[in-house]
């Protein structure tokens, strides 16, 4: 069953703007050759069945009979047809069609030839599999795999060969001068953490490892080596006691620097044990109304004071007293 202007569109999907606007598939699609389009019922439990959109394509003759390994082209010897996932076309399923020989390499012997619309042994479509990664880097997983239609794993394993080729022949960890080094949580449980490094001057993260402890951004230093380490000139981290002795031993000649989140919260800290404190003192001595006062306008105290209207100033007396004392805390 043939769709009106269903050639024109998988033209489209393959090869025209909204591949672009996606996920930059043309460079993945320009040897493919459309050949004829189809409808399918796909029977559904308890549903009724579903209309998918099938296009039968084929590789042109440059990329045909190519060893995934290797390039060259082989001998073919048997084929099979086999589907891949791509792109929807007007909110309906589709997919690739194509009859994919096995061929006789010279250097890898009987292999299933390449296609150049997705990766080897994959069922998905390229096009299909960057924007999947680029809507899994832009919402929640489980969000994006719902409107994909394809499983939470599915999802996961696209993102990881999106990502393995993203970084194929690319080194992060050169030409890093200023770095931060951080934690991150990615579940429950003491155990479920990530070390995240970044690079200050180009706001991109550079290295991921699981653990929070001393080992883990050894192996950081590890795979940016002795020479790149001698470059860095700032690392920020927060007051963690497993990051900073490494940092020393590892690049002693970089200026450690303390995240502002954390020096602020300290200081916060420090301000609250200094009110109770005095608040406790005041009780004791049996002046509780101004102990109250001190509670009240703690707020007061961390805003900026050219913005304190007088009644929220008044607390805070001009001569010498406990309150006085968290007003020169800070």
């Amino acid at each position: 069953m043939l769709w009106p202007c269903a050639r024109k569109r998988a033209c489209t999907v393959l090869r025209g703007p909204l591949a672009r606007q996606r996920a930059g598939a043309t460079r993945h699609t320009e040897h493919a050759v459309v050949v004829r389009t189809y409808m399918e019922q796909w029977p559904r439990k308890d549903r009724r069945p579903e209309k998918v959109l099938i296009i039968v394509v084929e590789p042109d003759g440059e990329t045909r009979c190519r060893c995934p390994e290797c390039g060259e082209r082989g001998r073919p010897v048997e084929q099979d047809v086999v589907r891949w996932r791509t792109l929807d076309v007007h909110g309906k399923r589709t997919f690739l069609e194509s009859a994919v020989p096995r061929i006789v390499c010279g250097r890898h012997g009987k292999i299933t030839a390449a296609v150049p619309w997705a990766r080897h042994d994959d069922r998905f479509s390229r096009p299909f599999e960057e924007f999947a990664a680029w809507k899994a880097a832009h919402m929640p997983w489980t969000r994006a795999a719902g409107e994909l239609r394809i499983t939470w794993d599915a999802l996961a394993n696209i993102t990881a060969r999106v990502a393995a080729d993203a970084m194929a022949g690319r080194d992060r960890l050169d030409g890093l001068r200023r770095i931060g080094i951080d934690e991150k949580s990615w579940g429950k449980g003491a155990g479920k953490f990530l070390v995240i490094v970044t690079d200050h001057d180009t706001a991109q993260v550079v290295w991921i490892s699981e653990g929070r402890n001393q080992a883990t951004v050894r192996r950081f230093f590890t795979d940016l080596g002795e020479e790149r380490a001698k470059l860095l000139t700032h690392v920020s981290a927060d007051g963690a006691e497993w990051i900073h002795p490494v940092v020393r031993g590892k690049a002693p000649q970089a200026q450690l620097c303390l995240d502002p989140f954390h020096v602020v919260k300290w200081a916060g800290e420090k301000l609250d044990d200094l009110r109770r404190r005095l608040a406790g003192e005041l009780r004791v001595a049996g002046r509780g109304d101004e102990a109250a006062t001190l509670g009240i306008g703690m707020w007061a105290l961390r805003k900026d004071q050219r913005k304190l209207t007088p009644p929220s100033a008044a607390p805070w007396p001009t001569s010498p007293s406990p309150a006085s004392r968290c007003t020169r805390a800070t």
